[in-house]
């Protein structure tokens, strides 16, 4: 039987079947443009696709057959929500180099850490909940709010990351409106899309304030071991143990493929979040778990971290100069001193949304800044990321980008200013846009 009203048509059947908080689900304007965007004649400056060119792909190779050969009982086979033990392990000694002194018990394997950003939000949010995060913030966390109907309240970020004096203003007009925070999330180093990195003095700052607020932390670093300076950042985790649950990933400093993320988290919470996994998944892929062991326990996994920041080092200078020398008057940007990501404003007048089936025509491709933010801002930025193509591709995308802008303020001048309308909310990431 029909749902649909008599004489009535819809593109979609099943409409009035999904759920309220279906509603929130709206996909990313890249994603459609993404078949035209990976084109090879496109330099792709929108992705945060890892370059994996540094990986020993020979003795990988290698290694995940003698785990089929030997192990492949146990590789293919259900294994634990929890995770394997001996990589729980590992994962404490990884996140030890930013001082956290976490226990193998409580951290929970997850395919990737998106997965484990769901689970905190599932576990922790009713509809109408308030959560906080920067202005602009994760993509891929907005998708995930706006799915569990919660409500995000951006704020404020500056040249050393959040601003302690916008939390708190945030927290106080949540509170005075009765409204419940349920978490700040937060990406303190080198964060997508901001590129900025949080002052080690506004840390204990921050983590003060929420505990004053009884408010906790999620602390989502996929980046923290990507610094171009050589310098290693304090977790968040490492200052307050018990009022932070830790996001981490091995998709940025070893194989994004393998979707091998964890969630180090309070003992309490870690049970709930036990039930989620078990819920979502029945449990992680245990191959995938164990090549990455596996590399962890045989390969010189630090050095090869190294190398990484190296790449991405020259890449970011790449944009840097490519931005100093192309760009029009009027612009700015970020200066990251690691990972992925530069953010850019652009002058008066242009909309960077509507500029992109533009930018991709010319050539070059990069994602708008209204998709940072659930609020309908960002009309005049845009994430422009350095790490997958190579130093030469990118100062070439730079230098098409600079002409489409430059083109755009002409047109600007010649015929009035663009109408920047609000995003009309949160957009999922496609698969270029991590």
């Amino acid at each position: 039987m029909s749902l649909e009203p008599a004489g009535s048509r819809s593109l979609d059947p099943h409409l009035r079947r999904y759920a309220a908080r279906a509603a929130g689900m709206t996909a990313s304007e890249v994603r459609a443009l993404f078949a035209v965007a990976s084109r090879p004649e496109v330099v792709s400056l929108a992705g945060g696709m890892p370059n994996l060119t540094a990986l020993p792909l020979d003795s990988l190779s290698g290694e995940v057959a003698n785990i089929i050969s030997k192990d492949g009982l146990v590789a293919l086979q259900y294994g634990s929500a929890h995770g394997l033990p001996e990589l729980r392990d590992q994962i404490c000694e990884v996140m030890a180099i930013e001082g956290v002194s976490g226990h193998p018990d409580d951290v929970v394997v997850t395919v990737g850490s998106q997965m484990g950003l769901d689970m905190v939000t599932r576990i922790f949010c009713d509809p109408g909940d308030v959560v906080l995060a920067e202005g602009p913030s994760y993509v891929g966390a907005l998708g995930t709010f706006a799915a569990y109907q919660a409500d995000v309240v951006h704020v404020a970020m500056d040249d050393e990351g959040l601003v302690p004096e916008a939390l708190r203003e945030a927290l106080a007009a949540a509170e005075s409106a009765g409204r419940r925070v349920k978490f700040l999330y937060t990406i303190p180093n080198f964060h997508n899309p901001a590129g900025v990195t949080l002052a080690v003095p506004r840390r204990a700052e921050v983590l003060e304030i929420c505990r004053q607020h009884n408010v906790l932390v999620v602390e989502d670093n996929p980046y923290g071991l990507l610094g171009f300076d050589g310098q290693t950042y304090p977790a968040l985790r490492s200052m307050d143990p018990d009022n932070v649950v830790y996001l981490g990933s091995f998709s940025k400093t070893f194989a994004a493929g393998l979707r091998v993320g964890w969630v180090l988290a309070p003992h309490a919470v870690r049970e709930k979040l036990m039930l989620a996994a078990e819920s979502a998944t029945l449990c992680p892929p245990t191959l995938n778990q164990m090549i990455v062991s596996r590399y962890l326990a045989t390969h010189d996994w630090k050095g090869q971290v190294k190398s990484f920041q190296s790449a991405y080092r020259d890449r970011r200078d790449a944009m840097l100069a490519g931005l100093e020398q192309h760009m029009p008057a009027g612009c700015s940007w970020t200066v990251p001193s690691g990972g992925f990501f530069v953010w850019m404003t652009v002058p008066e007048g242009v909309d960077t949304k509507a500029m992109l089936p533009r930018a991709v025509t010319a050539r070059v491709a990069y994602v708008s800044g209204t998709g940072f933010y659930a609020d309908g801002f960002g009309s005049r930025q845009l994430r422009l990321s350095f790490c997958y193509p190579t130093p030469e591709r990118i100062q070439e995308g730079v230098r098409r980008l600079a002409a489409v802008l430059a083109a755009e303020l002409e047109l600007s001048r010649t015929f009035g200013p663009v109408n920047q309308r609000p995003a009309s909310g949160p957009q999922v990431p496609g698969p270029d846009i991590a």
